[in-house]
């Protein structure tokens, strides 16, 4: 806990903030290393469901906004630094909250992750690949599965807010 000026405690923002930076360093690892050893295209099976592929994700979740004419990556990478930002915020207002700061600390890390490939490739660069009878789920990385469990804890988070509210 840290020490405010008024001699009480208040919860620290930095284990939250270490939280972000774990996901994030994890993020950017995986994406050198996809970038390093895959072409475009490629893939490698790994196993009947599994794949880890290279695609390049110009648009939003689940390519959405692909096909624009370019315009989607300086506004996605808009919507991600003032989400990063509102986090930030949140976090420093809510710090005591643990799944709620869990939470947004996945989101925050997860969304700086993509901000960054927006701005240095223009695209997000996504890898794995489940599928099943020959049907894909969309592909995606470390920064999309770490703002998906964000966005499940904060539901989560919410309910038990409201459950414990009756």
């Amino acid at each position: 806990m840290a020490k405010t000026t008024f001699g009480t405690t208040s919860p620290s923002l930095l284990p939250w903030l270490g939280l972000a930076l774990i996901l994030l360093i994890a993020d950017q690892l995986t994406k050198v290393l996809i970038l390093g050893y895959y072409q475009l295209g490629d893939a490698t099976y790994v196993t009947s469901f599994f794949n880890v592929v290279r695609v390049h994700n110009t648009g939003a979740a689940f390519s959405f906004l692909a096909s624009a004419s370019g315009w989607q990556r300086w506004f996605f990478t808009a919507i991600g630094i003032a989400a990063a930002l509102f986090i930030l915020w949140m976090l420093k207002s809510h710090a005591g909250q643990k799944l709620f700061s869990f939470a947004l600390a996945c989101i925050l890390g997860g969304a700086v992750g993509n901000v960054i490939d927006r701005t240095l490739y223009g695209y997000v660069v996504d890898f794995l690949d489940f599928h099943y009878a020959g049907w894909h789920f969309p592909a995606f990385n470390v920064a999309d599965s770490a703002i998906t469990v964000g966005a499940i804890c904060l539901v989560l988070d919410e309910l038990l807010r409201v459950r414990n509210a009756k």
